[in-house]
């Protein structure tokens, strides 16, 4: 199943190349202040009642807003863009249990001087809203809260960058801040204590891409990824796609995978599935 969901999302990249190579740089950028926004709402369910077949009352909810607002004021080009995103499941008689809880700020400075790539510099903070915890052990046992742990990441470089489609490489510089849940910030060189605040210097890459696939159907992703200099054979990934297919104006399909590889958070690749049906809203 893996496998397949990975050829599939691999399949809509390489196809649809010439949407983002044929744009003429620049063409679509407006001068002054473009903002966007999108929020939704999923929802899933399944109610059963003196039913033989086996099974459980299932009750999933999830939210999204993306929001972004850019200035363009030749040559350079400024964006921001803040997602947030909360999800909860409940399963038969149990309580409701978080499975999606995240928010990400981030800010790019670019300076058009019209090269096939194009220096920036960046900023990004990202941290969960609600507390975390390990549904696995009982009772749950917390992980996370807000800002514990949270990532703060600068970045200077270079960009490819159109409107549908960006890459971006460069020198990063990554803070790792905790309180209670020292184990995403401890330094393992150390034993005597575990350290609140972890500082990495290395390289991060970002690529975002954004088109319609087809009359309704369109195409997200963005691949984050991240190496610290003294550890450049270990990679945090973050692999965020999204296909999406519109009924009407307001309702829509979603098939969303998300993959995260962080070593000090999990020894082993993380990947979250979800085929939603919800509504999606338009603001900008």
């Amino acid at each position: 199943m893996k496998k397949f969901l990975f050829l599939i999302l691999l399949s809509f990249v390489l196809n649809n190349p010439a949407q983002i190579f044929s744009q003429k740089k620049d063409s679509l950028y407006k001068p002054g202040w473009t903002p966007r926004g999108v929020v939704g709402f999923n929802l899933s369910q399944v109610a059963l009642s003196n039913w033989s077949q086996g099974g459980e009352n299932i009750l999933s909810l999830s939210g999204l807003s993306n929001f972004g607002l850019d200035h363009y004021k030749k040559p350079w080009l400024f964006k921001n863009s803040l997602i947030a995103t909360l999800g909860s499941t409940k399963s038969g008689g149990g309580s409701f249990q978080t499975n999606d809880n995240i928010v990400s700020f981030e800010n790019v400075l670019i300076y058009k001087v019209g090269w096939a790539v194009d220096p920036f510099i960046a900023n990004e903070i990202r941290t969960g809203i609600l507390n975390g915890y390990d549904y696995k052990q009982d009772p749950a046992f917390q992980t996370a809260s807000f800002f514990d742990p949270g990532y703060v990441t600068q970045s200077i470089g270079f960009t490819f960058d159109r409107p549908n489609f960006s890459s971006r490489i460069g020198l990063a510089f990554k803070e790792t801040f905790t309180n209670k849940f020292r184990q995403y910030s401890d330094d393992v060189n150390t034993s005597d204590k575990k350290e609140a605040f972890k500082f990495q210097t290395g390289v991060e890459s970002v690529t975002e891409a954004n088109y319609n696939v087809a009359e309704n159907l369109f195409y997200t992703s963005k691949l984050r990824l991240f190496s610290a200099f003294e550890t450049l054979d270990v990679w945090d990934v973050g692999w965020d796609n999204t296909i999406t297919a519109k009924v009407n104006d307001i309702i829509a399909v979603n098939l969303n995978v998300l993959l995260i590889y962080e070593k000090a958070q999990s020894l082993k690749t993380q990947l979250k599935e979800g085929l939603n049906l919800g509504i999606s809203y338009t603001v900008f």
